[in-house]
């Protein structure tokens, strides 16, 4: 699965005969005719610290995945008006902002003094700025506030495209109203940009291939279902990818395509949206709703709806689906500020943990799995698959 907005549009024509998926062998490597070169200058890379006994902790995420994308209708509970915002896969983070502006102006329609919000992960918080912002007095009502949602436990990049829905299940309309998602949480994220703590920064990010086959077989992968892909539509919202010329491959025996993306370190982004929603005047009170009804008893007669992957359990809704994802937690490296794909394993370099995660099933990776127990084997061979990167990082970065 690829993490990056422009990787596949970028690797498709930059990288000939190479897949996204960064299979294990990988047997040329081809620039399209009057491509942008990247300066010769080779990268200094500083040495990830790739060793299991460095993994301090292992996290499980739900994403919630719908193949209709994600719900942002309303209903009527009682005498509540329910706008729902839940269902969006691997793309909460990413899409918080532009989908918190749709479900907020439903919600404003008729000037409520005082709404509710459901939830207190990524899609809770932006929904109850947002409304503060349109001039709500505004309610948090959760069983958990940030750290302890499943959203403190997701990657941290800015993936609108992450398993977002089904090109067979959507609506006609639906990749305009993608784009309107992503082009407006972009924008929102720019604000965050530059502040103390970083809470959200660009990284540069290198995707790696080998340029002789491996001798280890690939391991097969289940059929992929249709996951809608309209990462063609932002383009223009950051500078694309490019390949290196092999004198300037931080890697020995690599090619190696360059790029930029927006990266989230939840711990102090959360921190911050947390605390801007205090300092407007917003409550949190501790509560778990167990049927709809109880939305309809609140004090607050406009409701937003952002409960993630409970939404299952509490809607008794069966269109989500849980998509599994385990991230290992090696001690942070400040000097570790680039992010890699390789060999089907992400690292990314976050201010309160390097991230690493095994993408080896592709796109279908956790897809329909609802276990949230952890498995250290598998945080441990993505660990290992980046230590035999770090053998052979080039240049005086390697001391």
């Amino acid at each position: 699965m690829s993490r990056f907005p422009h990787r596949r549009s970028v690797l498709g024509a930059g990288l000939a005969g190479i897949g996204l998926a960064g299979a294990a062998g990988c047997a040329s490597f081809s620039a399209p005719a009057g491509a942008p070169r990247a300066g010769t200058a080779r990268p200094q890379l500083a040495l990830l610290r790739a060793r299991p006994e460095r993994l301090f902790d292992l996290t499980v995420c739900l994403r919630p995945f719908r193949a209709a994308g994600p719900r942002l209708d309303a209903e009527q509970v009682g005498t509540a008006l329910v706008v729902h915002n839940y269902g969006h896969g691997g793309s909460g983070w990413s899409l918080s902002w532009g989908s918190a502006e749709i479900a907020v102006r439903q919600a404003m329609a008729s000037s409520p003094r005082r709404v509710a919000v459901i939830g207190c992960g990524a899609l809770g918080l932006t929904s109850a700025i947002t409304a503060q912002r349109a001039g709500a007095q505004v309610t948090i009502y959760a069983r958990d506030v940030l750290p302890q949602t499943r959203s403190a436990r997701a990657t941290g990049m800015f993936t609108p495209h992450s398993r977002i829905a089904l090109t067979t299940a959507v609506a006609a309309g639906f990749p305009e109203l993608w784009e309107r998602m992503a082009r407006a949480s972009f924008k929102a994220y720019r604000s965050y940009l530059g502040l103390p703590g970083s809470p959200v920064e660009f990284v540069d990010d290198y995707d790696v291939f080998d340029t002789t086959p491996s001798a280890a077989p690939a391991a097969p992968e289940p059929p992929a279902l249709p996951f809608a892909d309209y990462r063609s539509r932002i383009l223009d919202l950051m500078p694309p990818a490019e390949p290196l010329p092999p004198e300037a491959s931080p890697f020995a025996g690599a090619r190696v395509s360059r790029g930029a993306n927006l990266m989230f370190n939840i711990a102090d982004y959360g921190h911050t949206l947390f605390t801007d929603f205090l300092l407007a005047g917003g409550q949190i009170r501790r509560r778990e709703f167990h049927a709809p009804a109880e939305l309809g008893e609140l004090e607050e007669k406009v409701v937003i709806d952002c409960p993630g992957y409970g939404a299952r359990a509490l809607w008794n809704d069966e269109s989500i689906v849980p998509v599994r994802g385990q991230i290992g937690w090696l001690v942070p490296q400040p000097e570790v500020n680039y992010g890699l794909y390789y060999h089907r394993v992400s690292m990314v370099p976050r201010r309160d943990g390097i991230v690493v995660q095994s993408l080896a099933g592709g796109d279908m990776q956790g897809y329909g799995d609802d276990r949230e127990v952890v498995d250290r084997a598998e945080s441990e061979r993505a660990v290992a698959v980046l230590a035999s990167l770090m053998t052979r990082l080039t240049g005086p970065s390697r001391a």
